[in-house]
């Protein structure tokens, strides 16, 4: 009888499982694959939420500066600096006096250039009607009267078409209240800011003598009147209209 010398077939072994599921090493490459889709699909999709130029989410930085300042646009906010360099175009006006009249009265103020805490551009020269305010940060007199010309501006009894301009001078760090970049900020002081030189060169063009201390100009720039002292605001609105209308 013949030998059959062939081997029998064998069945091909099933693999061992990879994993505790059971699940077969292509099942697995095939849900990696899926997820990693859905993981790139969600990546695009943010990155095109973040370029729509019309999102409200996406607010600038804004610098809040310092009080008179124009804030500028950026991550830095500007340097801060109490007092700034002041030139004086012109003759400054007499000292004030303590009584009798005023010789500064017609006389056409200096134009002074100087710059907010923050650096800001200010200067008082003719264009239109300006009101003045000089204040020391430890001047009592003048932390009482600051709160009320904030409150003039907010009730909205600012004679229409005056410009208020502010000027901080006499500042010494050693005096209370200082400094006064962050007095006249936390009282909320809404108008343009000028930091007098440290040789309160603005005050001295404006013949300063006293604290809180008040110049009205005309449009030409010539002194109308001026002031100084606490004053009640309607009494304020009252000569500011009243030199107005007259001129």
């Amino acid at each position: 009888m013949a030998t059959n010398n062939k081997r029998p077939a064998r069945a091909t072994p099933t693999p061992v499982p990879t994993n505790p599921g059971g699940r077969s090493r292509s099942t697995w490459i095939a849900i990696i694959g899926v997820l990693a889709l859905i993981a790139l699909a969600a990546v695009i999709a943010i990155v095109s939420t973040g370029d729509d130029s019309n999102s409200t989410a996406r607010q600038p930085t804004v610098s809040t500066g310092s009080t008179g300042g124009t804030g500028s646009t950026g991550s830095s906010p500007a340097a801060i600096e109490e007092t700034r360099p002041v030139t004086v175009t012109g003759t400054a006006l007499p000292s004030f006096p303590e009584s009798g009249t005023d010789p500064a009265l017609g006389v056409v103020a200096p134009t002074v250039a100087g710059a907010s805490f923050d650096g800001a551009p200010v200067s008082i020269q003719p264009g239109q009607p300006t009101l003045v305010v000089f204040l020391a940060h430890w001047c009592p007199h003048c932390q009482r009267e600051m709160p009320l010309l904030v409150k003039w501006n907010s009730a909205g009894q600012v004679p229409a078409g005056l410009q208020v301009i502010g000027v901080a001078t006499s500042t010494t760090s050693d005096r209370p209240n200082y400094p006064p970049s962050k007095w006249l900020r936390n009282g909320g002081w809404p108008w343009p800011m000028m930091a007098d030189s440290s040789d309160t060169a603005a005050g001295v063009a404006f013949g300063l003598t006293s604290f809180p201390y008040f110049v009205m100009l005309d449009k030409a720039g010539k002194v109308l009147w001026r002031t100084s002292g606490e004053i009640e605001i309607t009494a304020l609105t009252k000569m500011i209209t009243d030199s107005l209308a007259a001129g």
